[in-house]
């Protein structure tokens, strides 16, 4: 009799520990779930560009949603960090290289992002890329998002690439270079 008290409380107290450690456990995993979410700083506003330059074609353009910012990706697959050249930079209107033609692209501000990468294969000259000038991108859903508003492709001339990026307000944003991608990221606020 004696051994199964010693055992019934040895499970007792195993019980309350765990019952007790558990809630001890839980709390941190709670309170991270709602602790505020730190955006970075440090983001500007002026113009970025990188004088280089590739022969690699663009052949898609997708964008995401983050915590902090929306997030604009120029897919050039084959094309290096370093050889992959851009300019970012807010502008009052669209024009589309070559003809001067203007886009209108909604929004509070316009971001025009410029790859030095062509939409087209430089040997045959064909369309690497399906967007038609001055209409959306073509697979580029925006609903949902807080700081994107509109896209709009505005052609490839020369070797160089040009988007409209229709945001919310003149917010600030980065550009990131990596292999095979050019990256912009548009801050949700100052």
């Amino acid at each position: 009799m004696r051994s199964r008290t010693v055992w019934a409380t040895a499970t007792l107290l195993t019980a309350a520990l765990g019952a007790s450690a558990a809630p001890a456990v839980a709390a941190p995993a709670a309170a991270a779930r709602t602790a505020a979410v730190v955006c970075p700083t440090g983001w500007g506003s002026l113009d970025e560009s990188y004088p280089a330059a590739t022969t690699a074609p663009v052949t898609n353009v997708r964008t995401g949603r983050h915590d902090c910012y929306d997030r604009f990706v120029v897919d050039v697959p084959g094309a290096s960090a370093d050889r992959l050249g851009f300019s970012v930079g807010y502008v009052d209107q669209l024009y589309q290289d070559g003809s001067g033609r203007p886009i209108p692209v909604g929004g509070g501000a316009i971001l025009e992002v410029r790859v030095h990468a062509p939409a087209y294969d430089v040997d045959t000259g064909a369309s690497t890329y399906p967007g038609r000038v001055a209409q959306p991108l073509p697979g580029v859903d925006l609903t949902g998002y807080r700081t994107f508003r509109d896209t709009r492709y505005a052609g490839s001339f020369e070797g160089v690439t040009q988007f409209g990026l229709g945001v919310r307000a003149h917010l600030p944003f980065r550009v990131l270079r990596q292999a095979g991608h050019l990256v912009v990221d548009v801050a949700h606020t100052w």
